[in-house]
């Protein structure tokens, strides 16, 4: 898809929150429409991409404290926990560790190509050194803003 090309006065004049908060509900938009195919809201990936990343290490209250700064739907994650066992994707040990399980891992697979899909369609026609030079132009923003402009961990 082309757009039309500005002139760099016109283009520094836009309101940037007018245009990230644009990217943003079209991009997580596109995310959550491919993640409810599987029957997933965005807390659901989240909690099986950590328990893949690290079986075992992550308990409710670990995660919940971890997910929550990302989450913009007030979730009840105990719920989303609940659900993934109820699913069989996720089990829980006598210690409160989240493992996936063999479904588990197969819906989470399922779900990354689905997000890959949205991840490709996004980065159509931009260069790479572009998306990098954006992405530090925006943290930059949020730390001068008050936020932490560094990559989660």
């Amino acid at each position: 898809m082309t757009i039309k090309t500005y002139a760099p006065e016109v283009i520094a004049a836009q309101p940037i929150g007018a245009w990230s908060g644009e990217a943003y509900r079209r991009v997580v938009g596109g995310l959550r429409e491919q993640l409810a195919v599987e029957g997933l809201t965005q807390p659901h990936w989240w909690t099986l991409n950590h328990a893949a990343g690290r079986p075992g290490g992550w308990n409710r209250a670990a995660l919940t404290e971890r997910l929550t700064p990302y989450d913009d739907q007030d979730t009840a994650f105990d719920a989303v926990f609940d659900d993934l066992i109820a699913r069989g994707w996720l089990t829980e040990d006598a210690d409160g560790g989240f493992t996936l399980t063999e479904e588990g891992e197969a819906g989470r697979l399922r779900a990354r190509e689905r997000n890959l899909r949205v991840h490709e369609r996004t980065h159509e026609g931009i260069d790479p050194e572009d998306f990098v030079t954006t992405v530090n132009v925006l943290r930059r923003m949020v730390a001068n803003l008050g936020g932490n402009g560094d990559l989660p961990g």
